[in-house]
């Protein structure tokens, strides 16, 4: 059984592994059928979606048709204008085959000109503001996947109070002292403000590099062998705080949530770096 923990103040108690819609940006309704069957068979209870997922939402909306009250959803935005994005809500909802979303969050902010625009007068923060007074999302959030992320949530949680955040953490991520600092400072402003930290990334190897893009991971390639699998994503599940994204890919997705399923400790140091050693694991993006 994968622990569920509260999602930050939102009152949801989530499972720590969130299921990460990107897996069926490409997929078929008989591979939502059979993602369904092993989201069920782990009791997931979380599904974060956008819609710039491809077929993502539109896989999504008849789950939620059938039992809204089965997922606590998530979708994003990534205009920076009040119109755009509430245009973007208005298809996210009738993808999803629902009357509300239960987090809706601003996606990819970590340019400080695109936050600007998204915070200030005029910007996307006035749709998710709206949108929330009129019951049609109950919760706001930021996400970014860049090193710059840890930094600008940090700043953005000073500029408006959102309820969750979401960037890339794994070990090779933590490894990088810089990165390390700025994601425990937003750990930190986290957990004093019941903010719920949402983690990307978990079981990255390296840059893809060229090399054939064999798995639907879109900025890395991934580790594929169930051992690996296990160390990387037990070492994020060790963070007390993290609630970890799955892989966005359907052959690597069972493993992740079998690794889950049997969480216990965070491994090791030396365990890490036997990982980093044998695999070649790198960080995906630069400083």
């Amino acid at each position: 059984m994968i622990p569920r923990e509260p999602f930050g103040r939102t009152g949801h108690e989530s499972t720590r592994v969130i299921f990460g819609g990107w897996t069926l940006s490409e997929g078929t309704p008989a591979e939502a059928d059979r993602t369904l069957d092993l989201l069920d068979r782990y009791s997931i209870n979380h599904i974060d979606v956008a819609p710039m997922y491809g077929k993502a939402e539109e896989l999504v909306g008849p789950w939620l048709s059938h039992d809204r009250g089965r997922f606590f959803i998530a979708t994003k935005t990534r205009s920076r204008t009040r119109e755009a994005a509430w245009e973007d809500l208005k298809r996210s909802l009738d993808r999803l085959r629902t009357d509300a979303i239960d987090l809706w969050q601003l996606h990819g902010l970590t340019n400080p000109k695109g936050a600007a625009a998204a915070l200030g007068p005029g910007g996307a923060i006035e749709a998710l503001v709206e949108a929330r007074e009129q019951g049609l999302v109950r919760y706001l959030g930021v996400t970014g996947h860049t090193p710059e992320a840890a930094a600008m949530h940090r700043k953005t949680l000073d500029a408006f109070e959102f309820d969750a955040v979401m960037l890339s953490y794994n070990y090779a991520f933590a490894q990088k002292p810089r990165y390390a600092e700025r994601f425990a400072e937003l750990a930190r402003t986290c957990e004093e403000r019941g903010v719920a930290l949402q983690t990307i990334k978990a079981v990255a190897r390296r840059p893809w590099a060229g090399r054939s893009k064999t798995y639907h991971t879109y900025f890395y390639e991934p580790l594929v062998a169930q051992n690996a699998i296990d160390t990387a994503v037990h070492w994020v599940l060790g963070h007390p705080r993290a609630f970890l994204v799955a892989v966005g890919d359907l052959q690597i997705l069972p493993k992740v949530l079998k690794a889950a399923s049997r969480f216990e400790v965070r491994p090791s140091d030396d365990a890490m770096r036997a990982l980093v050693e044998k695999y070649d694991v790198r960080p995906i993006f630069g400083s």
